[in-house]
């Protein structure tokens, strides 16, 4: 194996299962240390168990690469700190920073609780300004730095219901990677973002199964899905486009947004092109004037797919 990423040091949130820690397993065999980031926490963020993180850095150093675990909570402004303090302290510098920790709170909106919004906006959207707020002096002073930020399909087609506070986070999380590359880019700095499926706790349910049915149903799906059950999507595919994103190879690659599952990586353009567009010889829209074109540019072809639905 080319070691891509030797002598560079690492940082993997929510790295002691899934996702995270197929992230923290490739970067490690491409040469790179890595702090193991894992609170130990259920889905629900619940409980507290040291062992996830370190069973990961232990793995790592078994196959005689380096790391070290950290089981602070992504949540806390200090964490982030004492996270990137630990990189430094343990290895001498930091290179990478890939933010993956999330958890769960699902209820319908109508439902939910201002606690439950909270919690969620604290892991992902503050966790991972967290983490960027203790990196990025550091990344500026070295002119360089690779940043990986985790988003989801929550936000768009592909999500469940009852899920809103965890769709908004992490739609917020692809706006704050676009930021976080346009302030960041002219000190050699890439910030990107991935949307990935695979059979994780957080995805591995009946809802997520349902879901993906009615995509299937309606020919919906993206290529890497086909028809796959979700539970059967290892999260070790993800971790290759992750971590290609940390290389010296990606360095023309910054603010994008991708999907990645399976045998399958896509490029949304969503900021970026407009599929559609209207002008007036107006200065302006009036309503009566849109109501008038709206359905035949606009809105053709567009159907709400989470609307009420005939009984047969």
């Amino acid at each position: 194996m080319v070691k891509r990423l030797e002598g560079k040091v690492a940082i993997v949130t929510g790295a002691g299962r899934g996702i995270g820690r197929a992230d923290a397993l490739l970067l490690a065999a491409e040469g790179a240390a890595v702090v193991v980031n894992d609170m130990g926490v259920n889905p629900d963020g619940s409980g507290h168990e040291s062992g996830p993180a370190e069973q990961v850095a232990d793995e790592i150093t078994s196959a005689g690469g380096r790391a070290v675990a950290n089981y602070d909570n992504v949540a806390e402004f200090a964490s982030g700190q004492r996270i990137v303090q630990q990189a430094i302290d343990t290895f001498g510098q930091l290179d990478i920073l890939v933010n993956n920790a999330g958890i769960l709170r699902d209820r319908m909106i109508f439902n939910m609780t201002e606690q439950e919004w909270d919690d969620v906006m604290a892991v992902h959207m503050k966790g991972h300004f967290n983490l960027l707020r203790a990196a990025s002096p550091i990344f500026r002073e070295q002119k360089s730095g690779r940043i990986v930020n985790t988003s989801s399909e929550a936000g768009i087609a592909s999500g469940v219901a009852g899920q809103s506070n965890y769709a908004a986070a992490k739609e917020g999380i692809i706006g704050l990677t676009r930021g976080v590359a346009r302030d960041l880019g002219k000190y050699g700095v890439t910030c990107n973002a991935i949307r990935p499926r695979a059979g994780t706790r957080l995805t591995v349910n009946p809802e997520m199964e349902e879901a993906r049915k009615r995509r299937v149903a309606a020919g919906r799906t993206g290529g890497g899905e086909k028809g796959q059950p979700i539970s059967e999507m290892d999260p070790s595919a993800v971790a290759a486009l992750v971590v290609y994103l940390c290389t010296d190879e990606a360095a023309n690659i910054s603010g994008r947004d991708f999907y990645v599952a399976s045998n399958h990586i896509g490029l949304f353009y969503l900021p970026f092109t407009a599929d559609k567009e209207i002008f007036t010889t107006d200065p302006s829209w009036t309503l009566d004037s849109l109501a008038e074109v709206f359905q035949s540019t606009l809105g053709r072809g567009l159907v709400n797919v989470w609307g009420p639905k005939d009984e047969q």
